[in-house]
């Protein structure tokens, strides 16, 4: 049987990118990280950081510069959790959201990994897992 367990993500410096994510998605930093690999804890899953010398951040779009990963985060008010994230030090690169509020929003890290913020009309979380409507035919 295989099941995922780890997520982890390139960094030069794992506290900071790991507290950056922390503060993100309000979990803590996993008591015992350091400069080396940092995680959170998501269940079974953890999202983890470790350290690459020389790291290289990715250009994203720029296919030169491929993104490595990204990240989506669905958001009941993504206003305000743009706010947020804004305010933690991620940038905004690209809004795809429409006029009806759904939709979603590229921002970029403090190093330059992608992830997004999503509002998916009629989509409900039910014991931690999104649960899609059926769509319209």
């Amino acid at each position: 049987m295989l099941r995922l367990t780890d997520f982890i993500i390139d960094c030069p410096d794992t506290m900071k990118l790991a507290a950056f994510y922390s503060e993100v998605v309000g979990l803590p930093v996993k008591e015992g990280s350091n400069a080396d690999w940092a995680s959170i804890e998501f269940g079974d899953i953890e999202l983890a950081f470790i350290q690459v010398e020389d790291y290289r951040a990715p250009q994203w779009p720029d296919s030169e510069h491929p993104k490595q990963f990204h990240l989506d985060f669905e958001v009941d008010d993504i206003e305000a959790e743009q706010r947020r994230v804004l305010s933690l030090g991620a940038t905004l690169e690209r809004d795809c959201v429409g006029s009806s509020g759904y939709g979603f929003r590229v921002y970029s890290d403090p190093i330059g990994h992608p992830f997004c913020l999503c509002r998916n009309k009629g989509v409900q979380w039910i014991d931690q897992r999104p649960v899609w409507p059926e769509r319209d035919q």
